[in-house]
């Protein structure tokens, strides 16, 4: 127990060099991410007799890619950074992954604001290609989840979404101070949990955007049980009444969960 409380301390959070650029962890994990949502997709596409071929899961999964990586990182400025205002009169080191001529790769990504990208990239998608929308996004319900896991393991192998100060035997030593491996928790309860119930309920599914229905909503409970373990984002603290933005957040995802059940279920054509 003793190793794993001070793994910070014997863990190096670039796995290789290649040609002179470091390699983290953090993006071997997020690779693996989404390579296994894909393949996830593809494997209930089939199963399930979606009509959905490969190819066209493909092409939705670079469209999807794009729309997330720039609702994640333009997120995170918007709503977590305390460098906000210099990011916006200075746009192109949003994405510079060099910082004093070194790279360093692009830190600071919002799941909130990679939801926001991702809806409007499946939007696009699926309106150029004429596609039924809610079924990709009942799709992406089921097959995010277990790719998620991946990504809160990158976070906690890169040193960062730390915990709030504990004294569990389980917890890490971050900077002498012992917290709870909060990422961890967000992996199980966000990513395995959620996959659970939604690989159990889809076979009860009624009508298109079912899934992603749940999704919102389990997604939503889960993210905001797990902030009650996680530190504050630095510079924000505690928002409102004791709530942190990601909490807040949660509760308004749960909000538009329900209003998007009541929307599906009353009205029998959507596009």
């Amino acid at each position: 127990m003793e190793y794993w409380q001070n793994i910070y301390a014997n863990f190096d959070v670039v796995a290789f060099e290649l040609f002179g650029l470091k390699v983290h962890w953090y993006g071997i994990m997020y690779v693996l991410a989404l390579l296994v949502a894909l393949l996830i997709a593809k494997y209930f596409a089939k199963k399930d007799k979606m009509g959905i071929s490969n190819s066209m899961l493909d092409s939705y999964f670079i469209w999807v890619e794009i729309g997330v990586i720039l609702g994640a990182r333009l997120g995170y400025i918007l709503i977590y950074d305390a460098n906000t205002l210099w990011y916006l009169a200075n746009p192109w080191q949003i994405f510079n992954p060099f910082y004093n001529g070194e790279f360093v790769g692009i830190r600071g990504m919002s799941y909130h604001g990679a939801v926001v990208g991702f809806l409007i990239a499946t939007y696009a998608f699926c309106k150029k290609n004429k596609q039924n929308m809610w079924k990709y996004l009942d799709l992406v319900a089921i097959s995010v989840p277990l790719g998620y896991v991946f990504g809160r393991i990158g976070n906690f192998l890169n040193q960062e979404l730390f915990g709030r100060a504990t004294d569990v035997p389980w917890g890490i030593y971050v900077d002498g101070v012992l917290r709870h491996p909060s990422q961890l928790y967000e992996a199980l309860l966000e990513g395995v949990v959620v996959f659970g119930v939604l690989f159990f309920v889809r076979k009860f599914k009624k009508y298109d955007g079912q899934l992603i229905v749940y999704y919102t909503m389990l997604y939503a409970v889960a993210r905001f049980i797990c902030e009650a373990f996680r530190e504050p984002d630095f510079g924000l603290g505690y928002v409102f009444i004791g709530l942190s933005m990601g909490q807040i957040l949660s509760i308004i995802m749960f909000l538009l969960g329900l209003f998007l059940s009541f929307y599906l279920k009353n009205i029998k054509k959507i596009f």
